[in-house]
């Protein structure tokens, strides 16, 4: 509402016709295709007028005329020819817009003094917490600084239900569309005219609230805002109407924990990675997978950080599960395409899943019993410094595995989980914070009863947080990052084993970020990292066991890495950003490696002796840079175009010659034969919002190339391999591709339609080169799915019911076939299909589910909900690979499929 709708509809609408004031005020100027606020705004800082109106009702006024010397009252006559709306004009020339008829403008003399009184005066420096959204704030003094048209607007947006800041809230002055989105600490800062305007805060979950100032000069604003209103925390995919057009960022989707839309999840679950899955330009290669695929890149290209520490495997029950409880989580944004100057290590993307903190007012909790998992987690403060937040789930979920489609081959299988999370945050007082964030995770599966399977997360962080001053921020940071798998065979006494791998890191980093004004945003920073990866061992498992003890020897590595970077706003319709990292990469000791013939290929028999180098001793160096650039221009207020460019380096690899990622897979450091991985990317998106913001529109086409990728020779050995570098085979790579998003964020049907087109190519580029696989041309990698299309709709039926759909659709991904069978030397050999030659059938998908919500009283013990569904409606049994038996004879194909039968699933939600 602009200044003031007095009396909402108050003093309302008398019949009849009243006279207007005349008035020595007239108006010259040219406004062609403004809208009627900016028009407003002209108008008021060059006359004495001032508007009083409703927003929705001129939200579609658009003024194109030229006036000379003009009377206010023409003016407005032919404005709002045939649209429906009147005015009154009073003594002091206010002008009042209604609908209908004419407002009564014959108000109390005493009624203006009085809203006058209510009028709020803020100082620079001084903060206002809660406040009600109908008053007018003066924020800062007149006297300050008088010389400049501009003052500085800045804050905090907090949580009203739990005090805590809100992370990415988007703050806008909507007339000019000038915005800002709040820090993780909640801050923001805004340069404005001096003078009144009327300021939007937004959550990404969608709630508005808004205030009305006049700024003097430079002054503080804190706001609090609705968080949820539900009982549910739900995954909401959004990018904000309000953000989507002015934001610098392309090819960021971000992901917060709300109760508007449930995405119908397999086995009932809220996922966060199900949810990052219904955005273009993101997919995977089957169901229960662990890894995701990115604009064409492999899932080991991906940095998933929760909080500062890195996942290495982010999902439980090989993938059934996601590793994040819901609960436990603020918010998620995963960058695909311009990845901010602070993050580095990976090629393709990054998902950092954001911890949350308690709640700062009183202890409360939340969880869910479902009929495969259950789930709680408790938060509060302790004392008036400190806030908790732990969560635990556990799942009982071993039936499951008879919904599988060789169930009769899974006699005493057995899958379980765990997983706690544990974060602390403690004020030390207004300039400095600390923060404790732990994540342990458990698995235990069989799918026989000889052999068991286990693997397990660990990450903790500590971080101290301090604020230089309004300017100038510091966060600093240390943690551990681990992960282990082992397996237990025992078909056969005398072969039981024990074989384990695992990878663990220590990081330090020190970031900061500078706001010299709204203009300019300074980041840069220092990152570190220590590896120390066991690439495998495998054990004798009992006293009868003559298994030999094999193991890999160790890698140690360090990484360091320092950045700068900035985002400049040149103009109300032009910002960049732009920035660089260098890394510094070396492999240490102690290590023994191969020396082979200079200039032949790296195989066995090229072997000419071997060097060994001590503890802490540097084995090889890479160092190299890292470009960020990106520009965003505003057309107008409903569009925008933006281009991105940056560069990429990865220095830890997944040894892995499946299609996805299994926890049998191996990671490896970059050593003198297996370089880092490099590459870069182009994109340039086009981006609008529709029907006065309730649709958004965005597209985006991009190109990559990536260098020295990992492929593997014919019948390679991954696991327990010493010489490793004689069976990869150092590849390049290329993706492009165009994504298209339409989304629907009001109304009783909200929803999504993504649609990607992608191709994914790799060639051998090793020179010479063993084997050149298909000939040294291009051909389709693993995860090359051209076609992809996601649907998702929510329907409210009521405040609280709403039903969910979601399609999912997308090419088969790429297999090697054989083809013929031929005689050689006396033995039947099979002859197959270049690499990745062929398809298995497309994959198709639909989900339902129906939540019911319990009625929304405010005082209540606990505050629940249902959700019932159904994960693959339709029952397809859609192919996760082809395999071939040989029978009786002959090689017979065989297709397996995870789920290839309806799972229904019903979850209990509450929340205290």
């Amino acid at each position: 509402m602009k200044h003031l709708y007095l009396l909402f509809f108050g003093i309302l609408l008398t019949f009849g016709s009243f006279a207007q004031t005349n008035t020595s005020t007239k108006l010259t100027g040219t406004y062609l295709g403004m809208s009627f606020e900016r028009f407003v705004e002209k108008v008021e800082s060059e006359t004495p007028y001032k508007f009083f109106y409703k927003e929705s009702d001129v939200e579609n006024i658009q003024v194109n005329l030229q006036a000379s010397n003009s009377e206010i009252r023409l003016i407005l006559d032919e404005i709002f020819l045939n649209s429906g709306l009147t005015y009154s004009i009073d003594s002091s020339k206010r002008i009042w817009v209604s609908k209908g008829n004419r407002i009564l403008i014959d108000f109390p003399e005493e009624y203006f003094k009085i809203q006058e009184r209510q009028e709020l005066l803020v100082n620079a420096g001084d903060s206002l917490g809660e406040f009600e959204k109908n008053k007018r704030f003066v924020i800062g003094k007149a006297s300050d600084n008088p010389e400049s048209s501009t003052a500085v607007l800045s804050g905090v947006v907090t949580s009203i239900e739990s005090g805590n800041p809100m992370n990415g809230a988007v703050v806008l002055e909507k007339v000019k569309y000038t915005q800002v989105a709040t820090d993780r600490n909640g801050r923001y800062q805004l340069t404005l005219p001096k003078g009144r305007h009327t300021i939007w805060v937004q959550n990404i979950g969608g709630f508005q609230e808004q205030r009305q100032i006049d700024l003097r000069g430079d002054g503080v604003l804190n706001m609090s805002i609705e968080e949820t209103i539900m009982s549910l925390d739900e995954v909401v995919v959004s990018s904000g109407a309000l953000s989507n057009i002015n934001k610098l960022d392309m090819g960021v989707q971000s992901i917060s924990i709300a109760e508007v839309k449930r995405l119908p999840a397999v086995m009932g679950e809220v996922d966060v990675l199900r949810g990052v899955l219904t955005m273009p330009g993101v997919n995977t290669v089957g169901e229960a997978t662990t890894g995701f695929n990115v604009r064409g890149g492999a899932a080991d290209q991906n940095l998933i950080l929760y909080g500062n520490s890195t996942v290495f495997n982010p999902t439980h029950a090989f993938g059934f599960f996601s590793a994040f409880n819901a609960d436990i989580v603020s918010g998620v944004e995963l960058y695909k395409g311009s990845i901010p100057v602070n993050y580095g290590g990976r090629l393709s993307s990054v998902l950092q899943v954001d911890p949350k903190f308690g709640r700062k007012d009183k202890i409360g909790g939340s969880g869910g019993i479902g009929i495969l998992t259950s789930r709680l987690s408790l938060e509060g403060p302790v004392g008036d410094k400190t806030t908790f937040i732990v969560g635990a789930r556990t799942t009982y979920s071993d039936w499951a595995l008879k919904l599988l489609e060789d169930e009769a081959d899974l006699n005493g299988s057995k899958i379980s989980f765990y997983d706690v999370n544990f974060n602390v945050q403690h004020n030390l007082n207004d300039k400095n914070i600390l923060e404790f964030s732990g994540y342990l995770s458990q698995d235990d599966f069989r799918f026989d009863p000889d052999t068991a399977y286990s693997y397990k997360n660990l990450n903790l962080s500590l971080g101290w947080r301090h604020f230089f001053n309004d300017q100038l921020e510091g966060n600093f940071t240390v943690g551990k990052d681990g992960y282990q798998f082992g397996i237990i065979g025992q078909d056969n006494p005398l072969n039981s084993f024990d074989f384990g791998f695992d990878v663990n890191q220590l990081f330090a980093r020190a970031d900061f970020e500078y706001r010299k004004n709204s203009n300019h945003i300074f980041k840069f920073g220092i990152h570190g990292i220590q590896y120390a990866i066991n690439p495998g061992v495998n054990k004798p498992y009992g006293p009868e066991s003559i298994v030999i003890e094999d193991q890999l020897q160790e890698e140690n590595a360090r990484e360091i890495s320092v950045y700068f970077g900035d985002e400049f706003t040149l103009s109300d319709k032009l910002s960049l950003s732009y920035g660089g990292r260098y890394m510094l990469y070396q492999m240490l000791g102690p290590m023994t490696i191969n020396e082979y013939v200079d200039g032949a290929p790296i195989t066995e028999s090229n072997v000419i002796g071997e060097k060994t180098f001590g503890k802490g001793e540097n084995v090889k160096t890479y160092h190299g840079p890292e470009f960020r650039a990106s520009a965003r221009y505003i057309l107008d207020n409903k569009s925008s175009v933006k281009i991105g460019f940056n560069t990429m380096r990865q220095n830890i690899h997944l040894l892995s010659n499946s299609s996805s990622i299994s926890p049998t897979d191996s990671w490896k450091l970059s050593d003198s034969y297996i370089k880092p991985q490099t590459g870069g990317q182009g994109s340039v998106g086009y981006y609008r919002n529709l029907a006065n913001n309730k649709l958004e529109f965005s597209t985006e086409v991009y190109y990559r190339y990536m260098n020295n990728l990992l492929d593997y020779r014919s019948g390679a050995k991954i696991v327990l391999n010493d010489d490793i570098e004689q069976d990869v085979l150092n590849s390049d790579g290329k993706a492009y591709g165009v994504e298209f998003l339409l989304k629907k964020n009001t109304g009783a049907l909200k929803g999504s339609l993504a649609y990607t087109y992608s191709r994914s190519l790799m060639k051998t580029s090793d020179e010479p080169s063993v084997e050149k696989i298909n000939d040294g041309d291009f051909y389709s990698s693993n995860f090359d799915q051209p076609h992809h299309v996601v649907l998702v709709a929510n329907y409210e039926l009521s405040k609280r019911i709403n039903t969910s759909l979601n399609l999912n659709y997308s090419t088969g991904r790429p297999i090697t076939l054989p083809i013929s069978k031929f005689d050689y030397a006396g033995s039947e050999r099979v002859y197959f299909s270049d690499r990745n030659a062929y398809r298995i059938p497309d994959y198709f998908r639909m989900d339902f589910s129906v939540n019911l919500e319990g009625n929304h009283k405010v005082r209540k013990l606990a505050h629940a909900s249902w959700s019932f569904g159904v994960y693959n409606l339709l029952g397809r049994s859609n192919p996760y690979s082809v395999y071939y038996v040989p029978e009786g004879g002959k090689l017979r194909g065989y297709q397996l499929s995870i789920f290839a039968r309806p799972i229904p699933f019903i979850t209990y939600n509450f929340r205290f």
